[in-house]
């Protein structure tokens, strides 16, 4: 048994180092293989990125060649047109040496200068023609406007002429109310006249012993002394009898007035310069204004129509008498009553 295992160790020794070198060399020609293979991957990657590169630069310089090819196609065919308008040119041109060759004129030179006049001729007549067609537009704005300017001018004229109308009628009308309301006027102021007459008769025959009442023009003036206490303006028990002589005048005035006759009898206050500064009246302002108001409120209690009086004061500004004496400055203390229409 132990020269058994002896044998069969001893085969094994003889067989392992020749499996290793088969191994070795195995393994060497692999690695061998793969750096080859490793190798002309890397030349391949190498030339197919150099392709690429190559394929876009070739693509760049087609689309140069591309573009240049059209401009010149482009160029190509304006020089075409250029050609056949030369060429169409250089044909008239012949024709008009054909025609002058005809005349009487000889000599290159002559027909040379036959040919120049007629081009600048020709170049003045298409000038003249630009030039004639430029005025033409221009005159016929000129005549639009011109129209337009003729159709507001006739409406103007055709406004202007019915206001011209409208406005005689209306002067012609305001003259006939004028002429008629003045004729009116002194109808009513005659009439007035009238009974101012009246009225004014009538209260001289009822004061006629008053030598204190007297009529200044149109007016009837009563010094305030016959009416006022110095310095007021309450009515004396002289003053009221006076006033009720004075409202039954005026009352039956009113009576024979017809009513379409405006009338309005004013009762003015007057004072005289030496001014008044009291709590009741801070000046003469003040004094005239409420005689003439207490003048009027008597003669409304006493029946007279208070829309037919009129009361103002003036203060010392109107004066009767400039003296400064004390027989001016009485006759200048006054209420005046003035029968008018309003």
């Amino acid at each position: 048994m132990a020269r058994g295992r002896s044998r069969r160790s001893g085969e094994y020794g003889e067989f392992w180092p020749g499996y290793v070198d088969v191994l070795s060399t195995l393994l060497l020609v692999v690695t061998f293989l793969m750096s080859i293979f490793m190798v002309s991957q890397f030349y391949a990657t190498q030339e197919a990125s150099g392709k690429d590169t190559a394929l876009q630069r070739l693509n760049r310089q087609i689309s140069e060649l591309t573009n240049l090819l059209s401009l010149e196609k482009g160029k190509s065919r304006s020089s075409a047109d250029e050609l056949a308008a030369l060429q169409s040119t250089l044909a008239d041109l012949k024709t008009e040496h054909q025609k002058l060759s005809g005349f009487a004129l000889t000599g290159d030179e002559k027909a040379k200068a036959a040919e120049g006049r007629i081009q600048s001729l020709s170049a003045d007549l298409e000038a003249q023609k630009n030039i004639s067609n430029e005025a033409l537009a221009k005159v016929d704005l000129l005549n639009q406007q011109m129209l337009a300017l003729r159709r507001q001018l006739a409406a103007l004229n055709d406004a202007l002429e019915a206001s011209e109308t409208k406005d005689k009628d209306s002067q012609d009308r305001i003259k006939d109310l004028g002429a008629r309301l003045n004729a009116a006027l002194a109808r009513q102021v005659q009439e007035l006249q009238r009974y101012r007459s009246d009225f004014f008769g009538r209260l001289r025959e009822l004061l006629k012993d008053r030598k204190d009442i007297r009529v200044v023009g149109d007016r009837f003036v009563f010094e305030s002394e016959v009416l006022f206490p110095s310095g007021q303006a309450t009515l004396t028990p002289e003053g009221l009898g006076a006033m009720d002589q004075l409202a039954m005048a005026i009352v039956d005035l009113a009576k024979t007035i017809p009513p379409e006759l405006q009338w309005a009898l004013q009762v003015d206050g007057h004072t005289d310069i030496r001014p008044i500064a009291s709590s009741q009246f801070p000046s003469n302002w003040e004094l005239s204004t409420a005689r003439a108001v207490a003048v009027v409120k008597y003669l409304i209690s006493r029946g007279v129509p208070a829309q037919n009086l009129v009361a103002a004061g003036h203060g010392e500004f109107q004066p009767l008498e400039s003296g400064v004496d004390e027989v001016s400055l009485r006759k200048n203390r006054r209420i005046e009553l003035k029968l008018t229409n309003k």
